[in-house]
């Protein structure tokens, strides 16, 4: 299956936003992954990183998956730098499953930043 077919077939709410059929405050985009701001921030700035391939989260990423995971781990520096996350740090957050409180079936990684946050 294509990219485009995959993000045609998918339907979750981020195959929504992939597909244009709700709006999105996009932080970068480009043929790879998307990001935009969380409606429901956790954080003083909160942006959501996908890759526009669905894979559901990292227990299902397969060996074909490396390139687009690993274009959007290299990327994530450049979007937290567009987010207005270039001092102090941030943190990067993907939660897998049910039990990690993952509530889109898309792999999807949190850049959360903006204030001083809770140690781990």
């Amino acid at each position: 299956m294509d990219l485009k077919q995959n993000i045609e077939n998918n339907p979750t709410i981020f195959g929504k936003i992939l597909r244009g059929e709700i709006p999105a405050d996009k932080v970068y985009e480009d043929e790879l992954i998307l990001s935009f701001r969380d409606i429901q921030p956790k954080a003083k700035i909160h942006v959501l990183v996908i890759p526009k391939k669905r894979i559901v989260d990292l227990r299902e990423a397969k060996p074909e998956d490396a390139e687009i995971l690993g274009h959007l781990m290299a990327k994530i520096p450049e979007i937290a730098a567009k987010a207005g996350l270039t001092a102090g740090g941030f943190r990067l957050v993907a939660n897998n499953g049910d039990h990690a409180g993952q509530e889109v079936p898309h792999l999807h990684y949190h850049l959360l930043g903006g204030e001083e946050l809770q140690k781990l």
